[in-house]
């Protein structure tokens, strides 16, 4: 498992506005929306591509364009929703599945109540998008999902991690696959909620409102 931490100062300054709790909604979306833009940039370096002839104004040349099969891009409802736009803003051509998962609050452990994903992903890109990576629990059952279809290149983008679940990642995933961590910043610690300390609040909440 590869961890990238995307060490630049718009990407510091968005974040800071949006642990601000008095951000509203939003500005907290809108946010979100430009600083996974930023994410995306850097979790999509090695996306592979295949050349293509290009015909300029003044003259032929061989340029690249993404290759087949498309990569996939999979927000894990509900927050990851509030991500998605900026990942295909970046990938307009790219697929999307959609994964909905809960954390049980009482034994943290992730709850799937939908799955709208293809059942072959054999030499897919895909791109897990969920905005904070706490405990693990959501991402180990999220990767776990997409290796299961055969993906063996998993990039996970999200806005915040915990060392915790970072570690939980890591134990996890061992040679199963190759996957990527994509993060604006790593936090300190866990609380004993199992909320990232100091984090930004629920995302989901700030993104939408409590419902």
């Amino acid at each position: 498992m590869r961890l990238h931490v995307a060490d630049h100062p718009l990407v510091a300054h968005k974040l800071s506005v949006l642990r601000n709790k008095e951000t509203s909604s939003p500005t907290f979306r809108k946010l979100v929306d430009e600083l996974v833009t930023l994410l995306a940039y850097e979790a999509t370096r090695d996306v592979r591509t295949e050349p293509v002839a290009v015909s300029t104004p003044v003259a032929e040349t061989t340029g690249v364009k993404i290759a087949e099969p498309l990569p996939l891009v999979v927000p894990i409802l509900r927050a990851g929703l509030g991500m998605l736009d900026g990942m295909t803003r970046l990938m307009p051509t790219a697929e999307v599945g959609f994964l909905g998962m809960q954390r049980d609050e009482e034994t943290l452990e992730a709850i799937t109540y939908a799955n709208r994903l293809p059942d072959d992903l054999t030499g897919r890109q895909c791109f897990l998008v969920d905005p904070m990576l706490a405990t693990g629990g959501t991402l180990v059952a999220a990767i776990d999902y997409l290796i299961d279809r055969g993906a063996r290149d998993v990039t996970v983008v999200c806005l915040l991690a915990a060392p915790e679940g970072l570690k939980v990642l890591e134990d996890h995933i061992g040679d199963r696959g190759d996957v990527t961590i994509v993060v604006a910043a790593v936090d300190d610690h866990l609380d004993e909620n199992a909320y990232i300390i100091p984090g930004l609040g629920d995302a989901g909440d700030r993104l939408y409102g409590v419902v």
